[in-house]
């Protein structure tokens, strides 16, 4: 489910930005662990690029491939990901069917999801793909957005979701397990309304 005009302009100003690199980032880093040396990443939804960039800057990936499925923001993503030619990859793709553009199992070492799964109706499709393409030991960072916030007056009001099936905290960390993705660390923010953390797939899979 594409953005309305209002979320794009959200998250496209710098106290978004602000807060992914300040708080987030660290956050995340802490929660899941550094990535493995010369780590091969995968960004779902990755807007206009700048959680790729901090992907690449912040912790230290070898090579970002970034999705998104607004071809608008994909060519966004593009422009201020050009300085790092060679190391990030940004493709126009539904986070729930990445078999186009990644067919085979277990390609990346991590996966980022900086809030895009909420915009997901079927988003266990999408949690199922991340487990598919993680290789085994490979870690899930998340940063997501629960049925509190989007019950909230000013979410109906502001922004546009799917109506249905939307998960809380718990929720989300349950569908992780059952998709084979073991939490590693977690933490809920905001009276329930927002939930980071990572989560690790089996080494056996």
């Amino acid at each position: 489910m594409l953005m309305n005009r209002i979320e794009t302009a959200v998250i496209n100003n710098p106290a978004r930005r602000a807060v992914q690199r300040w708080y987030e980032a660290p956050l995340l880093q802490r929660l899941g662990g550094p990535l493995p040396e010369r780590a091969r990443v995968l960004e779902i939804g990755c807007g206009p690029g700048y959680g790729a960039r901090l992907i690449l800057d912040a912790f230290g990936a070898a090579r970002v491939d970034a999705v998104d499925l607004d071809p608008a923001m994909a060519r966004r993503a593009r422009r201020r990901l050009a300085p790092y030619a060679g190391r990030a990859r940004v493709g126009v793709s539904d986070a729930t069917d990445l078999s186009a553009l990644v067919p085979e199992n277990g390609t990346y070492d991590a996966v980022f999801d900086f809030g895009i799964i909420h915009h997901i109706p079927n988003w266990r499709d999408a949690l199922a793909e991340v487990a598919r393409v993680l290789k085994p030991g490979g870690v899930f960072y998340f940063e997501e957005v629960t049925r509190h916030a989007l019950d909230r007056a000013v979410y109906r009001i502001l922004f546009d979701h799917p109506e249905q099936d939307r998960f809380t905290d718990t929720e989300f960390l349950d569908a992780l397990g059952a998709h084979g993705l073991h939490v590693r660390g977690h933490r809920t923010i905001v009276f329930g309304d927002f939930v980071l953390g990572a989560a690790q797939a089996r080494l056996n899979a």
